[in-house]
């Protein structure tokens, strides 16, 4: 029950970008979590922002729009790697996602460089909601949106192949989690 109750309350949420006006047809249904070691030790965080404050504007698109440093400690023993989904929930037709990595190195603790592409395990980012293989940061067409960062402790390596999306990765994911880490910021445009 606490591992529905958590994979619940881990929707995503980034929204952003150039086209607001539909979305992809690509919707990430939300992984399953076995949860066989306590989720709450399972920590995300960034020097950036706090858990629910504002992401500076330099990680959007209205600043460089380089993502955000990224740490984690905490991470389940058992865990062989890890992915990252980073989505917006408060996006006008769907959550729109804004990052996906699979197969970071499972360590007990560790980082995400602040620019993609210049740290371990960057090279396997899949396809975001603009159709780009990168880090797309918030960009809402209106309001304050909620930015959720997760990352999932996985049981095994996934061998993923090809234009991986969010919704890909989460099928993959399915039966795999053995925990979650979650940072949520937010962003309203100017």
């Amino acid at each position: 029950m606490k591992s529905l109750i958590l994979a619940t309350l881990i929707l995503a949420s980034c929204s952003g970008g150039e086209r607001r006006d539909t979305a992809p047809a690509d919707t990430a249904a939300r992984p399953t979590t076995p949860a066989t070691e306590a989720v709450g030790t399972f920590r995300l965080e960034s020097p950036a922002f706090a858990n629910g404050g504002a992401i500076p504007r330099q990680y959007t698109c209205d600043g460089a729009n380089i993502s955000p440093a990224l740490r984690w400690s905490g991470t389940p023993t058992a865990a062989r790697a890890l992915a990252l989904i980073c989505d917006d929930p408060d996006a006008p037709s769907k959550p729109w996602t804004h990052w996906v990595i699979w197969s970071l190195p499972a360590t007990r603790e560790g980082a995400i460089a602040e620019k993609a592409g210049t740290a371990t395990g960057m090279e396997h980012q899949g396809i975001n909601d603009f159709g780009r293989g990168e880090y797309g940061g918030p960009c809402p067409p209106g309001g304050l949106h909620h930015y959720h960062f997760r990352l999932y402790a996985l049981d095994t390596a996934l061998g993923l192949t090809g234009d991986i999306t969010a919704s890909r990765l989460t099928g993959a994911m399915n039966g795999h989690i053995l925990g979650i880490g979650e940072l949520v910021g937010t962003y309203a445009r100017e």
